[in-house]
């Protein structure tokens, strides 16, 4: 195991020697392709370093641990800075390393144009290499470090090109509630440190289990505010769309799609292994509520937004609302249940980095191309960008949970989850949020990339090579996510949350076999991972009908035409005087409608619930802090009462 215990501080390190070196030659503009290639590499060689660590990790099930400086434990006491890698957190950080080295790619050619790009590369780095410390270290301290390195690397790349006014804008209101959640965990930190007088979180692990005093809950509930705001959670949501519409769509794909994760991570460490509360029927309540709040307040937002990168924003939300949910039904007591529900959360993260990133790929190549991100200024670019316009609709159908892509498989099993966890209201909420979903991609897509094409547009072009590729490749992941579940599964899926629930064996490793045990005075059961699909669950089968209706759409439109233009059919509209039957006389005033206003109407009849959700997404800093205190505050009391 000595080159296994090697590789997690090579992944680490290896980012930040990059940085290091394209802030020394930065000097040297000669010297930009070796900034790039070096950013390429960089993440290329962690990415691989966490490969190799598949077969001992993921496939045997052991777990790699290395010490900084070789400071061991001393008489069953942590005093060391330790890494620990399990199945669950190399599971994460595959997730962030393959991500960020497609962005990498992508930006070669999508950021050539700005300038201080030494600049961008070494911030890309400094983000790449806290997600990985982040996500493979044992020691809570050295997460809220990684933590605070990740969050200022990410306001600085926000606030990236501060030529543009919103960047400024959308990166101060980064660092206030960015800083605040930091704080909150920074906070919980202290409070658990005070309690224990430890930082390692598998002997933070042992010695609080099941033992709440008023010290560790106000901790857990600092924490979990905290780490609401690092996931998009409701009410800690406000920030992340106007920094994923103004950050370059290379670093929004990576703070939507990935960096959302390390606060999905912190969150299941937190519930599964600090504070264990699996079992915990009100803990799971409060998570599933959450949960679905976040679902329902990101789609509504999303179906009114008119910019495409801020629409994409609040539809991350949403999705993560479906990833919450699903670990909150993953505490439940019925293991049977909480491994069903802890595996549609692991599929639903790796397939929300998928697709999401793919998405803001799609905004990205639209951006370079046009100029502008307004939908209400674009449309018809499907005669432009076929191949953008096919990748983006794989993306919407897989964010849509529509088979085959990879995103009903995830929903599929979330929806089983909280079904048969006693959740039926959970459930049909979260298909009508896909239903949302579906809708406002479908807006999205009519107002993008079909319709009119406007005169400014008639010279635009497709994206370049690079981009291109890297797009591909994650449209390539949206079907083989959705057509290899099983293979997804075994070899991903469950060895991750096997290891989520292995307490005893984290612990045990860190210190002596038997630890846990002699702690907790029992053993922790670990359930049974396998599981059963409900309903007809065969993604052949589904792929097989989606090539026929594609079939079919193809020839009917083909028919159509044919037939239009064989008969001399004049396609154009004149209403003459029967339009006034219709516009209350308003003949002249006439305009298509645009994908805009499609949901109009559900807007206007529910005035009152989009209005609310406007004044609480009002912009104001001020407003976003006082959701994030109040949400402390519900959580204080909430924790204070049940537990």
């Amino acid at each position: 195991m000595n080159y296994v215990s090697s590789l997690p501080i090579i992944a680490i390190i290896t980012p930040f020697i990059g940085a290091f070196l394209i802030g020394a030659i930065s000097s040297n503009k000669k010297l930009l392709p070796a900034m790039k290639g070096i950013a390429i590499v960089s993440s290329l060689v962690s990415l691989v370093s966490l490969l190799f660590l598949t077969k001992p990790i993921l496939l045997e099930g052991k777990v790699a641990t290395y010490w900084l400086g070789n400071w061991m434990p001393q008489e069953q006491m942590a005093i060391g800075i330790g890494l620990e890698v399990d199945s669950f957190g190399l599971f994460t950080g595959l997730i962030i390393t393959f991500s960020s080295f497609l962005s990498s790619i992508y930006s070669v050619t999508y950021m050539k144009e700005d300038n201080a790009i030494d600049k961008y590369y070494t911030l890309f780095l400094l983000l790449l290499g806290s997600m990985i410390g982040f996500v493979l270290t044992g020691d809570l301290f050295n997460m809220y470090v990684m933590l605070e390195i990740m969050t200022f690397a990410a306001i600085s790349l926000t606030a990236f090109r501060n030529n543009v006014y919103k960047s400024l804008e959308a990166g101060f209101k980064y660092i206030v509630i960015g800083s605040l959640g930091s704080t909150l965990i920074l906070l919980g930190t202290v409070l658990i440190y005070a309690q224990t007088a430890t930082l390692n979180m598998a002997q933070i692990s042992a010695l609080i289990h099941n033992n709440y005093t008023p010290v560790t809950i106000l901790a857990l509930a600092f924490m979990m505010a905290g780490y609401g705001v690092k996931a998009f959670l409701v009410p800690c949501h406000t920030w992340p769309p106007d920094a994923h519409m103004s950050a370059p769509s290379s670093v929004s794909m990576l703070l939507s799609g990935v960096m959302s994760k390390t606060g999905i991570y912190g969150f299941v460490r937190l519930l599964y292994m600090i504070f264990f509360s699996v079992g915990m029927a009100k803990m799971e309540l409060l998570i599933i509520i959450w949960g679905t709040l976040t679902m329902i307040v990101g789609a509504s937002m999303a179906i009114i937004q008119t910019d495409f990168k801020r629409l994409l924003a609040f539809s991350s939300v949403s999705q993560i609302g479906y990833i919450i949910v699903a670990f909150g039904v993953g505490l439940s007591s019925k293991s049977s249940i909480g491994v069903l529900g802890t595996l549609g959360g692991l599929y639903h993260m790796i397939n929300h980095a998928s697709f999401k990133c793919l998405l803001f790929m799609c905004a990205g190549a639209v951006l370079h191309a046009t100029g502008t991100t307004d939908i209400t200024k674009l449309g018809g670019l499907s005669k432009k960008m076929p191949y953008t316009t096919i990748l983006f609709l794989i993306a919407a159908f897989s964010i849509s949970g529509l088979p085959p892509f990879n995103g009903f498989v995830s929903k599929w099993m979330i929806y089983q989850a909280t079904y048969e966890a006693g959740y039926a209201p959970v459930t049909i909420i979260a298909l009508i949020v896909s239903v949302f979903t579906l809708a406002y991609m479908m807006k999205l897509a009519q107002s993008v990339f079909f319709g009119e094409l406007p005169k400014k547009l008639e010279e635009v072009k497709g994206v370049p090579l690079t981009m291109s590729i890297t797009m591909g490749v994650f449209a390539l992941a949206c079907l083989v996510e959705g057509l290899f579940p099983k293979i997804i599964s075994k070899y991903l899926l469950e060895p991750a949350a096997y290891s989520i629930y292995n307490l005893h064996n984290y612990i045990d490793v860190m210190f002596t076999k038997g630890f846990a045990e002699k702690m907790f005075k029992n053993k922790i059961p670990i359930p049974n991972m396998t599981y059963e699909m409900a309903g007809y669950w065969r993604p052949e089968a589904w792929f097989v009908l989606f090539i026929v209706i594609l079939i079919g759409f193809i020839i009917g439109v083909g028919i159509s035409l044919n037939f239009v233009k064989k008969n001399n059919i004049d396609t154009t509209c004149n209403f003459g005087d029967k339009y006034g039957v219709f516009t209350g006389g308003e003949k002249e005033e006439f305009a298509p409608i645009a994908g805009g206003d499609l949901f109009w109407g559900l807007r206007h009849n529910l005035k009152g619930y989009f209005g609310f959700l406007e004044k609480a997404h009002s912009g104001v800093v001020n407003d976003y802090v006082t959701w994030v205190i109040s949400c402390t505050a519900v959580l204080s009391i909430y924790l204070f009462a049940v537990l």
